[in-house]
């Protein structure tokens, strides 16, 4: 090769080598420049948003970590910090207490909007204000609630039908007319409003509440499924609770004539299953890290600043695992932790933020524990489940939402055959 030619090329990855070299200080200068980085008074820094992606199979826990030595801590972004906090006091301040003041923000909505378009988790101000006071309405109508608890009970059926199929040939299997229906009330208020209201938006308010109720569940049902293989005193405690409040005719009974018995009423009493869901939701929550921007600058209640710009992150699967939030046992799965005298007793939103918390806790909170409750007691009156592999280790994989990695393998045994 002509000698002259080589010496261009070593010349020119000479100049690409300066040009990254200047451009990584650049980004450098940019990241920790204007952070207020000799003052106590912001949170304490622990590293870049760029550091993440060494963690990045592991992240959650790795944020626990981190939670575990300074509750509220920052991440350093080129434009911003990142500031993460597990403290119930700031969950309350950014979701409720100074609400307006801390919004989606332009750059995560800028991120979100080619999913979700100008859905509710994507919008802020009169926009969000319109489609929750609707989707509020319809989601308090006794036509949705019980025609929901009808398509839940059917579908229940079906996979109680599925699963003896695949039971019966002892497979592995992966766990993964109504007028009055949402679309309808959102068409209705299109009229009032189409300039703004248009198919687009109606598009996107429809795929927003698809999303929220199809993968939320769907995700928070297989962990549920894992933690009772894990705990199989709490499957046959669960078991034993259907009996006791629906009656003990499984052997007499199909999945569609036993689901006919799952009724309100029924649910109310089952208070040991929603203290279980519930339990699973504190570890595994759907969504495990969410947050809002700052509209201005503010002191969160633990007293660390917050600069106009910051976002500020809420980790729901670290507080999970939070000891001065949940005590000694907070890794331990322990549903009896919900109850108190046998009865289900709630805790406060900005402790247990698996529903988010303030006025955008989710709309669809009951309907989620209906659609689980009845899908749990159709499977667990007419199955026994374990894992395929006890040896395999179950984790999660980082998404927006809290997917079991590679799917969750289960052999379910018929209860007669027990």
């Amino acid at each position: 090769m002509d000698i002259n030619i080589v010496s261009a090329m070593l010349y020119s990855m000479a100049l690409v080598l300066v040009a990254l070299s200047i451009a990584f200080v650049l980004l450098l200068l940019k990241i920790f420049t204007g952070k207020s980085l000799r003052t106590s008074k912001y949170p304490p820094v622990h590293g870049t948003v760029f550091g993440q992606i060494i963690y990045f199979s592991r992240l959650y826990d790795y944020q626990t970590g981190v939670a575990r030595r300074s509750p509220t801590f920052r991440l350093l972004a080129p434009d911003q910090s990142e500031i993460y906090t597990v403290d119930t006091r700031n969950v309350e301040h950014i979701l409720k207490t100074k609400f307006e003041e801390y919004t989606k923000g332009e750059y995560n909505i800028d991120i979100a909007k080619d999913l979700f378009g100008e859905g509710i988790f994507a919008v802020d101000g009169d926009k969000w204000r319109k489609q929750r006071k609707v989707a509020s309405f319809e989601f308090a109508t006794r036509v949705l609630r019980d025609f929901s608890c009808c398509v839940f009970r059917k579908n229940a059926a079906k996979l109680v039908k599925v699963v003896e199929e695949l039971s019966a040939a002892s497979e592995i299997f992966d766990m993964q007319n109504d007028k009055e229906d949402i679309l309808s009330r959102f068409l209705l208020e299109s009229e009032k409003d189409p300039e703004n209201m248009n198919d687009k938006y109606l598009r996107d308010v429809i795929l927003n509440f698809m999303i929220a109720g199809k993968d939320t569940s769907a995700n928070t049902l297989s962990w549920f499924l894992y933690m009772l293989c894990k705990h199989p005193l709490v499957q046959q405690k669960i078991f034993d609770e259907i009996k006791e409040v629906i009656g003990d005719q499984v052997s007499e009974a199909n999945a569609d004539y036993f689901v006919e018995k799952i009724t309100d009423l029924v649910l109310d009493r089952m208070y040991y299953l929603h203290a279980t869901l519930t339990e699973t939701l504190r570890l595994y929550p759907a969504v495990p890290a969410d947050g809002r921007c700052a509209e201005a600058d503010d002191v969160l209640p633990d007293g660390f600043h917050v600069k106009k710009g910051d976002g500020v992150y809420f980790l729901a699967y670290s507080m999970g695992r939070m000891h001065n939030i949940w005590g000694e046992d907070a890794e331990d799965f322990k549903p009896e932790r919900w109850l108190k005298d046998g009865i289900f007793q709630n805790e406060s939103p900005f402790k247990f933020v698996a529903f988010n918390a303030g006025p955008r806790i989710c709309l669809g909170k009951d309907f989620a524990y209906r659609q689980m409750k009845i899908v749990s007691i159709a499977l667990l009156r007419f199955f026994r489940f374990r894992l395929a592999d006890e040896t395999r280790p179950v984790t999660y994989k980082v998404m927006f939402t809290l997917h079991i990695d590679n799917g969750l393998h289960l052999h379910a045994v018929p209860r007669l055959a027990a």
